[in-house]
C-alpha cells in the first residue's frame, strides 16, 4: 500500500515552520504511542535542527505499555525529553511545563543571568494530522483555544496560545511527507487514522489490520470477537486474503449478514477500525524502536 497525500497546505507549513523556528526556544513533537515510528515527519529532523526537543507520546492509554516505555527509552537516548500523555482524559498533560522547564533549565539560567528571569518561552508544537496535537494544547492551555477534531487536516493556520505568563506555545498544522513509501509505516497511519480514509479502501485496510492482529496479538480478536479460535494462515497466503476470512469470521459472529447469508465485510472492517482507534479491542503498539 503507498500513500500519495500532500495538499497545498501541507507545503505552506513545512515554510512557515522554517521560518518562525527562530522565534521559539524549543519544540515539541506530538507522537502517536501506537505508532511513534511512522508518526514521525523525517523533515522534522532536518527542519529543527538544533532546538531542545520534548517529545510527547500521546494517546499512551491505547498504547502498549511495554512498548511505550522501549520507545522512550530510545528518545532519551536522542537526547530528547519524552512526556507520555492521553490528551483526550488530560493524563500527563499537567507535567508538561515542569518537562518542559527541566529540558530548558540551561537557557533559563542563561536568560536569569542576562536579567531576563520573567522572559515568556516560546514552544513550537509539531505532529502530523490527526495525532491529537490540538486537543494536547487545549488540555496544557487549561481551555479550548485550538480547534480540535477526530479526523487529519482540521488545523490550517499557525496560532499562538498562551499557557501561562511565562509559556507561550505555537500550534501548527500537521504535515505528512509527499510521500510514503514504506508500505508498514504507511498501514500504520491508515490504521489509526493519520490519514484520511476517503483515499483508502476500507474492506484491504480492514483485511491488514486483521492479519496484523492474530500474529502479534490473537488472544485480543478472540476475545473482542468471541471467536473460538483463528483461521490458520494457509499456506503463502498473503495479508489481505488471510484477513479477509478473519474479516468474515468476526463478521458472522456479530450477525453483519447480507443477502444469501454472505457477510457483510465492508461493515466489519468500518467496526473493526472504530474499534481498534478507540481502544475497545484492547491496547495495541503497531512498532518497535529499531
Amino acid at each position: 500500500m503507498e500513500i500519495q497525500w500532500y495538499p497545498g497546505h501541507m507545503a505552506k507549513t513545512r515554510r512557515m515552520i522554517a521560518e518562525q523556528l527562530k522565534h521559539v526556544d524549543a519544540v515539541c513533537e506530538i507522537l502517536d504511542a501506537r505508532i511513534p515510528g511512522a508518526s514521525r515527519n523525517p523533515d522534522v529532523d532536518a527542519l529543527t535542527a538544533g532546538k531542545p526537543r520534548l517529545v510527547v507520546l500521546n494517546r499512551a492509554d491505547l498504547a502498549d505499555p511495554e512498548a511505550t516505555k522501549a520507545w522512550g527509552a530510545h528518545f532519551k537516548k536522542q537526547g530528547w525529553a519524552v512526556l507520555e500523555t492521553d490528551a483526550k482524559s488530560g493524563a500527563g498533560t499537567a507535567k508538561f511545563s515542569a518537562a518542559l522547564r527541566t529540558l530548558l533549565a540551561d537557557k533559563l539560567r542563561a536568560y536569569a543571568e542576562k536579567g531576563q528571569a520573567g522572559r515568556v518561552v516560546r514552544v513550537m508544537v509539531l505532529g502530523i494530522p490527526n495525532v491529537g496535537k490540538s486537543t494536547f494544547i487545549n488540555k496544557v492551555a487549561g481551555r479550548k483555544t485550538a480547534k480540535a477534531e477526530d479526523r487529519p487536516g482540521v488545523t490550517r493556520t499557525k496560532q499562538w496560545v498562551p499557557v501561562d505568563r511565562g509559556l507561550e506555545l505555537l500550534d501548527t498544522p500537521g504535515i505528512l511527507w509527499p510521500k510514503l513509501d514504506d508500505p508498514q509505516a504507511a498501514l500504520g497511519l491508515a490504521f489509526t487514522g493519520a490519514v484520511k480514509d476517503e483515499i483508502l479502501d476500507t474492506e484491504t485496510l480492514g483485511c491488514h489490520l486483521m492479519a496484523y492482529l492474530a500474529e502479534r496479538y490473537p488472544e485480543a480478536l478472540k476475545t473482542g470477537y468471541k471467536l473460538q479460535a483463528l483461521p490458520e494462515r494457509e499456506g503463502e497466503e498473503n495479508d489481505v486474503a488471510f484477513g479477509w476470512r478473519l474479516l468474515e469470521a468476526a463478521g458472522r459472529r456479530r450477525g453483519f449478514l447480507i443477502s444469501g447469508g454472505e457477510v457483510d465485510t465492508e461493515r466489519m472492517a468500518k467496526i473493526l477500525l472504530d474499534e481498534f482507534r478507540s481502544g475497545k479491542l484492547g491496547r495495541f503498539t503497531l512498532e518497535a524502536p529499531q
